[in-house]
C-alpha cells in the first residue's frame, strides 16, 4: 500500500536526523479530513487534491508547528506548508461484502481510494 511505503521512508529519514544531532522542524497540518505530521523533505500520501503533477501545492490549514517548542493556535494562524505533487494515484482495492442471514441478501462491492503523493519543501512558520 503506498500509504505504508511513504510512511517508512519517513521515519527512516527521521531517525537519521536525531542520531546526527540534527533538530527536527515539523508540522501538523489537516487536509481531506485526516491529519498528518509532516518534516522537510518527507514525502507523504494525501487525499486527492485535483493539481496536476510537478505543481506546487500550499497546505494552509497548519494545526502546530514545532521549531525550538510546539507552537498551536493563535501562533500559527499565518503558516503554511509548501509541497510539490510528485503524481497521482489509487490505492489497493478494498472489498466491502454485506450479508444478512436466512433472507439471501449478499451484496459485494469494491473501492479504490484516489490519493496525491506529495513532498514537503518548506514549513513556514
Amino acid at each position: 500500500m503506498p500509504h505504508g511505503e511513504a510512511q517508512e521512508t519517513v521515519y527512516v529519514r527521521r531517525i537519521r536526523r536525531v542520531i546526527l544531532g540534527g533538530a527536527i522542524m515539523y508540522a501538523i497540518i489537516a487536509t481531506g479530513g485526516k491529519q498528518y505530521k509532516v518534516a522537510e523533505g518527507d514525502v507523504v500520501c494525501v487525499e486527492k487534491l485535483g493539481v496536476e503533477e510537478g505543481a506546487e501545492y500550499t497546505f494552509d490549514q497548519v494545526l502546530a508547528v514545532s521549531d525550538e517548542g510546539l507552537k498551536v493556535g493563535e501562533d500559527v494562524k499565518n503558516a503554511s506548508v509548501t509541497a510539490t505533487v510528485l503524481g497521482n494515484g489509487k490505492a489497493k482495492k478494498v472489498i466491502v461484502y454485506k450479508y444478512k442471514r436466512k433472507t439471501g441478501y449478499h451484496k459485494k462491492n469494491g473501492h479504490r481510494q484516489q490519493y496525491t503523493k506529495v513532498k514537503i519543501e518548506k514549513i513556514n512558520a
